[in-house]
């Protein structure tokens, strides 16, 4: 009974994420339809931590840092494609360039290679340790990009132009919205296959006891380095998306406040669920919208709702409609 209710919350999620742009483009809203975008990357952001966090047991506070990747990556490419400036010419030839499609492609390439990096070391860790250690690594990136005068430095970049994906209108907010809204599909369809997969079951395994993992003969460092990859590369492609969406990429992406918010999405909505991450984004952007503009602490109904959840219903949003109470 409760995995039918879930089912039914999770569908009523995935429908007014859809039809809310679709009756605001109606009523002529374009600022909310913004909204909606803005919901549907934060929760892809949320789906790539919640791989590591809900399913691998993994607390990293650092995922700002492949947020950030990815919307430089936009920044940077498009920065040189409209200036005619190649990135690089020596010893090859690299030039910028506006097509998301490739600037998706050079994010998770980035962000693959910096979460191996810092993953090969973090993961020997475990605990605070492990908290604290991604923490680190994501501010050293964000200091890094503060002292980076080239683009932009602690100013940030400015995308004058939306970069262009295949036959749509990019600057169309109704039609970006439509694009991030597919990419959130996938991300979600392909973390649901993953998670069901021989590999989500280990990673699982390795949550719940590494040492039985590692006595059946599964590494539990390897299947979580992996994941922890995987999780980075989908966060990095919602940070991208970002920088398309506001049009500008500044080290605040890269900040320790963005991994929090990030994690914010995950616990509202319920850790280790698939639609949480889309719930507590959800919840968030309402909650930013309606108290931002009238209160200047709206934070604090926020942080009492984040102790609620944490402390009366660790399932998060979708487990108390769904019925449970207890930790998925």
């Amino acid at each position: 009974m409760t995995m039918n209710r879930e089912t039914l919350i999770n569908s009523i999620l995935a429908i007014a994420l859809v039809a809310v742009p679709l009756i605001a483009m109606g009523m002529d809203e374009p600022f909310i339809i913004t909204l909606a975008t803005k919901v549907a990357i934060f929760a892809m952001a949320g789906v790539g931590l919640n791989l590591v966090l809900g399913f691998g047991g993994l607390v990293s506070f650092g995922h700002a840092a492949f947020f950030g990747i990815g919307g430089y990556a936009a920044g940077i490419l498009a920065s040189h494609a409209l200036n005619y400036e190649p990135i690089m010419e020596s010893p090859f030839l690299i030039e910028g360039t506006t097509q998301m499609i490739v600037i998706w492609i050079v994010a998770l390439v980035v962000s693959a290679l910096v979460a191996l990096a810092i993953g090969a070391i973090t993961l020997r860790t475990s605990g605070v340790y492990f908290i604290m250690i991604t923490l680190a690594f994501a501010q050293m990136i964000y200091y890094f990009a503060i002292s980076w005068p080239a683009y932009g430095g602690e100013d940030g970049l400015s995308i004058y132009v939306r970069n262009g994906f295949p036959g749509l209108n990019t600057l169309d907010p109704i039609s970006f919205f439509a694009l991030c809204a597919v990419m959130l599909g996938i991300v979600m369809l392909f973390s649901a296959v993953l998670i069901r997969s021989r590999f989500g079951l280990a990673l699982q395994g390795a949550r719940q006891n590494a040492q039985r993992m590692t006595a059946v003969g599964i590494a539990p460092f390897r299947i979580r380095l992996v994941a922890f990859v995987i999780s980075a590369m989908i966060t990095a492609l919602a940070g991208a998306l970002y920088a398309d969406l506001n049009r500008f990429v500044s080290p605040t992406m890269l900040s320790w406040h963005m991994s929090g918010e990030i994690m914010i999405f995950v616990i509202l909505g319920g850790v280790g669920r698939l639609f949480g991450p889309l719930a507590g984004a959800a919840l968030y952007i309402i909650l930013e919208h309606l108290l931002g503009g009238v209160w200047e602490f709206w934070q604090l109904p926020l942080g009492v709702l984040l102790l609620i959840v944490v402390l009366f219903a660790r399932g998060g949003s979708v487990g108390v409609l769904a019925g449970e109470r207890k930790h998925a």
